[in-house]
């Protein structure tokens, strides 16, 4: 008999998903989509989706949250968006969220800073594991170093990383899930809107496989992956959530070595194990504490 998985542990396997997912943005973007437009691609990446969710949801904040949801909008979506897709046209899929490995790191400082959670030593030493893990990436083939690529996604990791525990320290503003990602991808677009229409070029006609792939981030890659990832904020532990992301980029990398040939071998091999150990044992951990309390 195959043993019964806990409800956490389903949990922890479905909010996987969404970073295993958003791996596929890296090779997405740098294929298949028109050039040198990250905010045009932000835009229909997430409002097509969250307005296809506000249909469905059928549900407004209550008058007290709209604060919160828009702040949460902003953070998790319109910063974190833009700044994705700076980093995805500019550095390789294997390097392009090296720096967002420190996320759970920033989550633990945001509990201790705001909740007086001190942070445990193994929780902590397994995040920084993942750090490390990451930095070894940076031998996979390719990779290479962009100032403002690298810049974007740092301030991308710590503007997801505060959104995340925002969202679940509010316990979602009160909405269900599905109204929850709508609203913030609805209003995360408009943000964006404007600015991607006064700052880049108007897209060009596109082609089948564009038009495609502009498909497939906004109901993959947004309304499916988003949605598993606020139901997973809101039921699991913030630091567990946030190691979760670490799986964007092993995902990324291994799309890498199938689709483009760029396989990891030595050291950068081994950071990518040693990431996937330091998930592992964050879930693991955190599972372990939740039982405990």
């Amino acid at each position: 008999m195959f043993p019964v998985m806990s409800a956490s542990a389903r949990d922890a396997l479905l909010t996987a998903c969404a970073p295993l997912i958003w791996g596929s943005t890296y090779w997405v973007t740098s294929q298949w989509l028109p050039p040198d437009r990250p905010l045009t691609a932000a835009v229909w990446r997430v409002l097509p989706a969250g307005l296809l969710l506000l249909l469905w949801a059928r549900q407004w904040p209550a008058a007290g949250q709209w604060r919160r949801v828009f702040g949460l909008a902003v953070l998790n979506i319109a910063v974190f968006q833009a700044l994705l897709f700076v980093a995805a046209y500019r550095l390789p899929g294997g390097v392009a969220a090296i720096l967002g490995a420190t996320q759970p790191l920033l989550v633990l400082g945001w509990a201790w800073l705001l909740d007086g959670q001190r942070p445990a030593g193994a929780v902590t030493t397994a995040a920084v594991l993942g750090v490390a893990g990451m930095a070894l990436l940076l031998n996979a083939p390719g990779a290479q170093w962009d100032t403002v690529g690298v810049l974007a996604a740092a301030l991308g990791a710590a503007s997801m990383a505060c959104g995340s525990y925002l969202a679940g320290r509010w316990q979602g503003c009160q909405l269900p899930v599905l109204a929850l990602t709508g609203w913030q991808l609805t209003l995360g677009g408009l943000c964006l809107a404007p600015l991607a229409w006064a700052w880049e070029p108007p897209l060009p006609a596109l082609s089948l496989t564009q038009g495609l792939a502009y498909g497939y981030l906004s109901l993959f890659g947004a309304l499916l992956a988003y949605v598993l990832w606020f139901r997973g904020i809101v039921r699991l532990p913030a630091v567990a959530v946030s190691s979760l992301s670490l799986l964007s980029p092993l995902s990324a990398a291994v799309i890498g070595a199938l689709a483009l040939g760029q396989w990891l071998h030595g050291w950068a091999l081994a950071g990518w194990l040693l990431t996937l150990g330091s998930v592992l044992g964050v879930q693991r951990l955190s599972q372990r504490r939740r039982s405990r309390q």
